[in-house]
């Protein structure tokens, strides 16, 4: 049965489509998240919607397990597949349809790289806010996904903050279509709403529909350097009280600054205790009065000097440092845990002051980065997994920061998705009943449960 159902995707998606051999099998099998990889049977790579469609219908005919996958950063476990399943890849489904300057909206596929695209949309001088940290491998499918957020969030928001419209195939390879190309649209319920953050588990994408904005005139960056990491983080609460949103406000600890400063060599502070990287945008005269509004606010918070970026290639250089923090940190062991504790924003000291003490009890060595602007922190655990001693205090600890950002009225994902690794906190966060709730919408529109089964709400 499997040879002739590999013979009908063939046909489907072409024969150089089909991907049989473990090797290049086992390359799909994990993604980012620090979980055990799964072999799937079989790996297809549709050219065309036709095709994508055709795919989508065919495994849910034959009750095959579907995991739809862009580029794989994804942390969580969302693009790791159920054994027996099929991994669709979307890279050969790389178009940018359209982009539409009168209307300010563009048409995507799904496996548009993040970075080209929104370098395609700067070059006509719109702006395309989102920016997770992978963008520059990252697709818009798997932003979408996964409602990718990203260093502009506080100011500009996340991923579905830009969904306009999708185009996607339900589990019967029948095409659905959901929003517009307007400003405004209330035509029926809010699918595209429904699907934005479904982690694949609801309908596979086919196109993309997404807002743009005018690029800001003017921006200005400055790096505030602290000798005390509790007034780096109560600065953060300052400037937010302080009527004063950011395009950016990130925070690194001293151990996060170390690292990026040996990995990318950009002139960071390394005797810091903690930094705060900020950049304001708008119109110059606003830019240059939240500047000087945050200069003094830092300083007056206690911060030991603020360096303000004289040029755009001294900003750049400090920003692709920021963005390097993870590649920086997952260098110095061979396990790299990057977790997504969110709280309220005036939670942010308690929050960094409950990390401190969990590295401290467990005995792990804890970097800590984030974007502190919008409560988002990353909590980097640097462990070896082969421990098994130190693996189970990792483990302990995880369950400790999501209590903790939970007491906090926080939450367990700001940007990163719940996927495999976090489903089964889902209900300490939310209830029962939104656990049943949720099962109820899945099992009615995926009755075979083949879309990416175990993802979110578990099976």
């Amino acid at each position: 049965m499997m040879k002739a159902l590999i013979k009908e995707f063939e046909k489907v998606v072409g024969k150089d489509n089909v991907f049989q051999d473990e090797t290049d099998r086992a390359t799909y099998s994990y993604d980012a998240a620090v979980l055990e990889p799964v072999l799937p049977a079989l790996v297809l790579r549709p050219t065309s919607s036709e095709a994508l469609g055709r795919v989508v219908a065919l495994c849910n005919e034959h009750g095959l397990p579907l995991t739809v996958r862009g580029a794989g950063t994804n942390l969580s476990g969302g693009t790791i597949p159920k054994t027996g399943g099929v991994v669709v890849l979307t890279n050969a489904l790389n178009r940018i349809i359209e982009i539409n300057e009168g209307d300010l909206y563009a048409v995507v596929e799904p496996g548009v790289v993040t970075a080209k695209f929104a370098a395609a949309v700067e070059a006509k001088g719109l702006f395309y806010p989102p920016d997770p940290g992978s963008q520059a491998v990252s697709t818009l499918g798997g932003n979408v996904a996964e409602n990718a957020g990203g260093l502009r969030g506080l100011r500009y928001g996340v991923t579905r903050d830009y969904v306009m419209g999708l185009e996607f195939f339900d589990v019967n390879g029948d095409l659905v279509k959901a929003g517009a190309r307007t400003v405004k649209c209330v035509t029926g319920y809010n699918l595209g709403g429904l699907l934005v953050g479904s982690e694949g588990t609801l309908g596979v994408f086919d196109k993309i529909t997404l807002k743009l904005i005018p690029m800001p005139p003017a921006k200005k960056a400055m790096m505030a350097i602290f000798s005390d990491m509790n007034k780096a983080s109560e600065t953060v609460s300052a400037i937010i009280a302080h009527r004063i949103v950011p395009v950016t406000l990130e925070f690194m600890d001293n151990f996060t600054i170390r690292a990026v400063e040996d990995f990318s060599h950009a002139g960071l502070p390394v005797d810091a205790a903690a930094l705060l990287l900020i950049e304001v945008d708008g119109h110059p005269v606003q830019v240059e009065e939240d500047a000087e509004k945050v200069e003094a606010l830092c300083r007056q918070m206690g911060a030991m000097s603020v360096r303000v970026a004289q040029d755009a290639a001294e900003r750049d250089k400090v920003w692709e440092a920021r963005r390097a923090a993870l590649s920086a940190l997952s260098r110095v062991k061979p396990t790299t845990v990057l977790e997504d504790a969110t709280v309220p924003r005036s939670k942010i000291p308690a929050m960094i002051r409950s990390i401190e003490d969990i590295a401290r009890e467990y005995q792990l060595t804890i970097g800590t980065f984030g974007h502190a602007g919008d409560g988002n922190l990353h909590p980097t655990i640097l462990t070896d997994k082969r421990n098994k001693d130190e693996w189970h205090r990792v483990e302990s600890a995880i369950d400790a920061i999501f209590d903790k950002a939970l007491s906090l009225g926080g939450t367990l994902s700001g940007e990163h998705g719940i996927g495999l690794a976090k489903s089964r906190y889902l209900e300490k966060e939310t209830s029962r009943g939104t656990m049943l709730y949720s099962r109820r919408i899945k099992a009615a529109l995926d009755p075979k449960g083949i879309l990416n089964p175990g993802k979110i709400i578990g099976e």
